[in-house]
């Protein structure tokens, strides 16, 4: 986002409250203009605004060319022409797929599919390419135009719709080769990996730098923001310390060239999200569950008088029959690949209620340490309510606990009126399938049978998750019909995963530019819970430490990087300021020019180059925070040509399976051509990309894939609500999911949310858009337990 400075030449006489003024006026139309382009984005037709697009473009080009033989001048006169090109060469495709799109709904109450995902996207970009054309048509004769930065934008904004004219094409491919219909690829594996071979190559950086999140709500933009800063710094550190708090010091101090920069941002950021392995995700994400933050989260949430992390003892029970109570069936504890063990829970309640204070509940309390010591008189029971929710959360299957969801959980209790069980069930790639899902239900199966003890009637119970966690309470819930025990009385699933085959489908081509779930963290999440990738990455070191060892360790190891990272922080501002010093100033010469910006236009490339031209030093991840002499060119020049790849490649073992086929970027090349002639797309520089091309077989379980269940075990689930992201690269498994499910008389329902990524429900108070789609998840639970009552 633009916040219009002033940088004007040099010694120009401007008080500064004038100054102020003007960058005042400047913001304040910076931000109508920005809600003007919101307001175009949903009041003209594609070809309306693409057509609006061309014009400005072609008055923008006839402007600077005449601006003399200026680099920066010929620069934007070639990112105008590229805008023109590429809309009018991604409008016909667009209006292709919109004019189809709506065949793959579920109906027509709810417009929602990955052609309609995919168009809005476009729309978006081209709305803001719009804005900014506008923009600079305005105010390019404007002594405060700033040209190297509104250059920079649109130089980004025009890679980005490189890259979605490419997907618009793929998406065109999908239309043509799938079923009617069908959303995901049924065929031949072959052409599935050819398709992924040549989708897998594409650029992906400029999507994370200047355009992050532009397709989201802008009041999500500044967490992504900081989340792709987060990202890109712990990398830099990951394997340096491996895990623990250094890492997250050392991030921290060192992330500040990150948050100045968004081509090296951009640039970095694609460059670990193609060379990690899935521990370093693994460690990525569970930095909400450092006490430290947890205890921060919590504070701002709702209080609740019962929050206890509870150890289910691996002991077999009885578990009645539906179809004849006087029968039973045992419910044998978990026993895949880690033996039998104990299956952890943690109890939510708002009130403290009947049962929930048992000396036999209070047997199974697992004590959190000396934070979950509450110093609040003791509260008085109310009765058992009436509901139980059964919690099961997200995280790739690879991730998090029920910790890092307890502050929506909480809020959930409070408006539901019901106490909420969340299960921690054990990750992999440790405890690959189908221990999680053992633990499951398990879990579940303890929690019907002893709901008293946790103050519930156990007259309604709702089962609900968000995405991994969505997958696993629906094959909970085939489990349970399978054993012939009661089965949830509805479920509730937020952006679930219903198939974890490696096939293309519409929405997950946005996997490109999602910087929550980006393709190659999917394929990673998958392998390891179906066992395929089951290395032990641990370091031997901290086995033969121990726990106090390591404490130790980790305590001197944030010291040193605390010293060590704020010296860095420190140098890497001393090196930008020294650099922007060396700038060249306008040359005082040319007295006729109309402004500063029509100088910086005409004004030949010198040896340090404009501002969108500054060298970047090769921010190495494998080695320490110390950067190198050797200047690259910058994401703004990358866009418009190639660069050099990286060699790094640490977050992956040097030796692949010889039985998994993978692909390596640098032997292979584009396995099909779906592009018409003249046109291609920009590819990655970023070295060697290695994801299984091919699906295990056992990803086609059922349990693992409900989506490719039979339909005789599908009829046996309960009414499932599912709440869905529009721009989640997952929204084609809902609505497939739920298409299934209509075809065969299944009671199932689907909303579909606007502008919020994939994992809203844990960003719940990050804004009010994100407040309202946590409610609709609570109001579909409500539907669960409190169904309407039948029409006399």
């Amino acid at each position: 986002m633009e916040s219009a400075g002033l940088s004007g030449p040099t010694g120009a006489p401007a008080s500064k409250k004038a100054k102020e003024r003007s960058k005042s006026r400047s913001r304040r139309r910076w931000q109508k203009g920005k809600a003007k382009a919101s307001r175009l984005l949903h009041s003209m037709d594609l070809r309306t605004m693409t057509q609006s697009l061309v014009t400005l473009a072609e008055d923008n080009m006839a402007f600077f060319s005449s601006q003399g033989p200026g680099e920066t001048a010929r620069r934007l006169l070639g990112v105008f022409s590229g805008i023109r090109e590429q809309a009018l060469g991604l409008e016909p495709t667009l209006g292709r797929l919109l004019s189809v799109a709506h065949l793959f709904d579920l109906d027509t109450e709810t417009p929602a599919n990955g052609y309609r995902s995919l168009v809005h996207t476009a729309r978006c970009c081209l709305a803001h390419l719009l804005h900014k054309s506008r923009y600079v048509a305005s105010n390019r004769r404007s002594i405060f135009f700033r040209t190297s930065h509104n250059l920079a934008e649109l130089e980004a904004y025009l890679a980005a719709l490189t890259q979605l004219r490419a997907l618009a094409y793929y998406a065109q491919h999908l239309l043509a080769i799938n079923q009617p219909g069908g959303l995901f690829f049924e065929g031949d594996e072959r052409l599935t990996a050819e398709f992924l071979s040549e989708y897998v190559t594409l650029h992906k950086g400029c999507f994370y730098g200047r355009c992050l999140g532009f397709q989201f709500t802008p009041a999500i933009r500044p967490f992504l923001q900081t989340i792709s800063i987060g990202l890109v710094s712990f990398g830099e550190h990951y394997k340096r310390n491996e895990a623990g708090l250094g890492v997250t010091a050392s991030s921290l101090f060192t992330s500040g060239r990150f948050a100045i920069d968004p081509e090296l941002r951009g640039t970095e950021f694609e460059r670990v999200i193609q060379n990690l392995d899935v521990h370093f995700w693994k460690a990525f994400w569970n930095i909400t569950e450092i006490e430290v933050l947890s205890s921060l989260a919590n504070m701002a949430s709702t209080t609740v008088r019962v929050s206890r992390l509870l150890s289910l003892p691996p002991e077999a029970f009885e578990m009645p029959l539906t179809s004849d109570p006087k029968l039973t069936v045992t419910i044998s504890p978990p026993l895949a690949h880690t033996g039998p063990g104990p299956v952890f829970v943690r109890l939510i309640s708002y009130d403290l209620r009947e049962g929930q204070d048992s000396e036999e509940l209070s047997s199974l309390v697992k004590s959190e340490g000396p934070w979950s010591l509450e110093l609040r008189p003791r509260p008085q029971q109310v009765p058992r309510s009436r509901f139980l929710v059964v919690h099961i959360h997200g995280g790739g299957f690879v991730a998090q606990t029920s910790k890092s969801h307890e502050p929506y959980l909480k809020s959930w209790a409070h408006e539901l009126g019901a106490p909420i069980i969340s299960i921690d069930y054990s990750l992999a790639p440790e405890a690959p399938f189908p221990r999680a899902l053992e633990e499951c239900f398990f879990a579940y199966c303890w929690a019907v049978k002893h709901c008293a003890m946790l103050g519930s009637t156990g007259e309604r119970i709702c089962l609900a998750g968000d995405s991994a966690g969505g997958n696993l309470c629906l094959t909970v819930s085939l489990r349970a019909a399978a054993f012939g025990v009661r089965v949830p009385d509805g479920i509730m699933a937020a952006y679930p995963v219903t198939t974890l085959q490696s096939t293309a489908s519409p929405s997950r081509l946005l996997s490109i530019m999602d910087p929550l779930l980006p393709l190659s963290v999917l394929s990673k999440c998958v392998s390891a819970y179906s066992g395929s990738e089951t290395e032990d990455y641990s370091d031997p070191d901290q086995k033969a430490l121990g726990m106090m060892g390591l404490v130790r360790r980790d305590t001197s190891l944030l010291l040193r990087d605390l010293r060590l990272g704020a010296s860095s922080w420190l140098n890497s501002f001393l090196e930008l300021s020294g650099r922007k010093s060396q700038k060249s100033s306008v040359s005082i010469a040319e007295p006729m020019r109309r402004s500063v910006s029509e100088a910086a236009l005409a004004q030949p490339e010198g040896p340090q180059g404009t501002d969108s031209l500054k060298a970047l030093k090769d921010l190495s991840l494998k080695g320490s925070s110390e950067t190198s002499d050797t200047p690259e060119m910058s994401l703004s020049v990358e866009t418009l040509g190639p660069s050099t790849p990286s060699d790094v490649n640490f977050f992956l073992r040097p030796e692949d399976s010889q039985e998994t086929q993978l692909l390596n970027t640098k032997d292979r090349g584009p396995a099909v051509s779906l592009f018409p002639e003249g046109f291609q797309p920009r590819r990655s520089s970023q070295g060697a990309i290695r994801i299984p091309l091919y699906s295990s077989p056992i990803v086609k379980n059922p349990f693992m894939s409900p989506l490719l269940a039979p339909d005789s075990m599908l009829k046996t689930l309960p009414p499932l609500h599912i709440v869905a992201c529009a721009l989640d690269p997952m929204l084609d498994d809902s609505v497939m999911f739920a298409r299934r499910l209509r075809s065969l008389g299944q009671p199932v329902t689907l909303r579909v949310v606007e502008d919020l990524p994939h994992g809203f429900l844990s960003l719940a108070s990050l804004c009010r858009e994100t407040r309202q789609a946590a409610g609709q998840c609570v109001e579909r639970i409500r539907l669960i337990l409190t169904p309407p009552a039948a029409p006399r």
